[in-house]
């Protein structure tokens, strides 16, 4: 069953369903080496003209929904274009969620912003019970996001990034009575 992705607004963000047709703003953010470069080996690079629209169409509606979920992150001011992105995937391989962010909007708070709507979702519409996080070990941004969502690590094990400098992943484990009992404070 395909249920409509909802759309999240926060006091800055618009985070809503991922369009085909958001795939030349996701190009503009995402080939970028400083964003890839912290992903899990395998995103093609260089990143081939056309290819966010493609994954859209090919890897993300057909599942959207269903056992997938992709929201585009975007800012209120900007006429909701896309500056990032966020996935969660029913099944953690080796994660429930990832995400991205263009590199001109680090540093701000957006990410913490467009994933708390997302957590709330997930452990309050989709039901799910635990939600596993993973990033390569060096990426500082993405670990603080995973320790103020209140994740307990749960250990480092071998991964394979586009970065062949990073060489192992650091697995956490947020569950949803971790996070009722954050956002109730």
């Amino acid at each position: 069953m395909t249920e409509k992705i909802p759309s999240f607004e926060t006091e800055r963000l618009i985070v809503r369903e991922v369009r085909e047709a958001d795939g030349p703003a996701y190009e503009k953010y995402f080939v970028n080496y400083e964003v890839i470069r912290y992903l899990a080996a395998g995103v093609p690079w260089p990143y081939p003209k056309g290819s966010a629209s493609e994954f859209i169409r090919t890897m993300i509606a057909p599942r959207q929904g269903i056992d997938k979920w992709m929201w585009a992150i975007t800012l209120k001011e900007s006429n909701c274009a896309l500056i990032g992105a966020i996935e969660l995937s029913r099944e953690a391989t080796p994660s429930n969620r990832g995400f991205w962010l263009g590199e001109p909007f680090w540093g701000k708070g957006y990410m913490m912003e467009a994933v708390s709507p997302v957590t709330d979702y997930a452990f309050e519409f989709l039901g799910f019970e635990k939600l596993i996080f993973a990033n390569a070990v060096g990426n500082a941004r993405s670990r603080r996001i995973k320790e103020k969502s209140g994740a307990s690590f749960l250990r480092r094990e071998p991964g394979s990034y586009m970065d062949p400098q990073f060489m192992e992943t650091e697995l956490f484990e947020l569950t949803s009575d971790t996070w009722k009992a954050r956002t109730l404070r």
